[in-house]
């Protein structure tokens, strides 16, 4: 008999302890993060923290009620931790910069769990929580903004939130990977990629055009992929039904199976062809390449140019292939796997004295900036963007 249960059979009260809701927020996060947000039900939350899915409910309402808890929670430790740095940058920005990239790549590598709960499930929340985190965000980016602009006086409003959301992004891309290293080396090195960051000077210019033939006019089939990965990147795979996907395209319910057996097999054909895309793109870099510099450097112009051109489908490789059956999930991990190795080892090439862990935290970093700035509606719509993301994802990977 545990000691609970003895207190309750013989009529002794039962303490609980104080901090019961960050007990269960804690748990929460670690099951959220590693199983993804559907898999996880309110009793397994009550279990792993050890108590009664009813005891759960005297702190929460619900599911939402949790992640949303949890996400806050983060954000106000977040804000807390870099007010007084951010401070320092509006006050002397030469000297305040590297103290602000150092205390907000310390957070993001302690909090490494929330911040790939606050990329991957923030959208599962509660509309009135995703408004309220955007607000609190929305007022530590303002200050970001103006500890930026204090530091590049010349740039404009859109060209400095361009290297404010790529320095965030290098912060963020922890949380997409499990690389690590000593807390102390691994703080130093976000910190000097945020700072690569922050320095890079920004193309004026388009990036020039690559040249297409017209596609075809889109089959049926290619119309249900392109709503459903759009749904599944909007909503999240568990959120969307195959009626959603077959109104989004104009087709009947039953017409969808025509083309695909099941919602895991629309998917499993989305995270193929993104696949098929990159790995065409790494061979074309290194096919073409003269040196291992080069490689890399053509590979992140073709890295830039698949993901503007198949946004939806990136975020669904990314995000989604937990829910495919697992022998193709596995399959398609092994792949995204097996594409960033080769990144790594061009860039262990080019830089020699760099070691793996270290190769893959900076790989991630630019990954994560070229993937992220084309969601962010605030510079996606720029006609720079593909010259700057080439040059900004360059500049983390080989600046010196």
């Amino acid at each position: 008999m545990s000691r609970q249960e003895a207190r309750l059979t013989s009529g002794a009260p039962v303490r609980r302890p104080r901090d019961r809701k960050a007990q269960l927020a804690r748990a929460a996060a670690e099951l959220f993060g590693r199983r993804g947000y559907h898999a996880v039900g309110v009793n397994d939350i009550a279990a792993a923290a050890g108590v009664t899915g009813p005891a759960l409910y005297r702190h929460f309402q619900n599911k939402q009620d949790v992640l949303g808890y949890v996400l806050l929670t983060g954000v106000d430790k977040l804000t807390v931790r870099v007010c007084t740095a951010v401070e320092g940058v509006e006050n002397d920005p030469e000297r305040g910069l590297r103290p602000l990239l150092e205390a907000a790549a310390e957070v993001s590598i302690e909090e490494r769990a929330l911040t790939a709960l606050w990329r991957w499930q923030g959208r599962h929340l509660h509309a009135g929580d995703q408004k309220e985190i955007r607000r609190r965000v929305g007022a530590l980016l303002a200050q970001w903004l103006k500890g930026l602009r204090a530091l590049r006086p010349e740039l404009d409003d859109g060209a400095a939130d361009v290297i404010c959301f790529a320095a965030l992004s290098v912060f963020g891309s922890v949380g997409d990977h499990h690389a690590t290293l000593p807390t102390p080396e691994f703080t130093r090195l976000l910190a000097r990629l945020g700072e690569t960051v922050v320095r890079t000077p920004l193309p004026t210019e388009q990036a020039p055009t690559v040249w297409r033939t017209r596609a075809p006019a889109p089959t049926r089939r290619e119309e249900l992929l392109t709503a459903a990965t759009r749904l599944f990147r909007d909503r999240g795979f568990h959120a969307v039904s195959m009626e959603d996907i077959g109104a989004a395209a104009g087709i009947a319910g039953p017409s969808i199976y025509r083309h695909f057996t099941s919602k895991s097999d629309i998917l499993l054909a989305a995270s193929r062809r993104m696949a098929d895309r990159l790995r065409l793109g790494l061979d074309n870099s290194l096919a073409t390449a003269t040196n291992a510099e080069d490689a890399l450097r053509r590979l992140v112009r073709s890295y830039v140019d698949t993901v503007l051109r198949s946004d939806d489908l990136i975020a669904v490789y990314t995000a989604e292939l937990v829910n495919l059956p697992e022998r193709d999930g596995k399959e398609l991990r092994v792949l995204q796997r097996e594409y960033v190795t080769e990144w790594v080892r061009l860039l262990r090439e080019v830089r020699p004295g760099m070691s793996d862990p270290a190769a893959r935290v900076v790989v991630h970093a630019a990954l994560t900036i070229v993937n992220d700035l084309p969601r962010t509606g605030r510079v996606n719509g720029r006609a720079t963007l593909a010259a700057e993301l080439a040059a900004l994802a360059a500049a983390v990977l080989v600046a010196d």
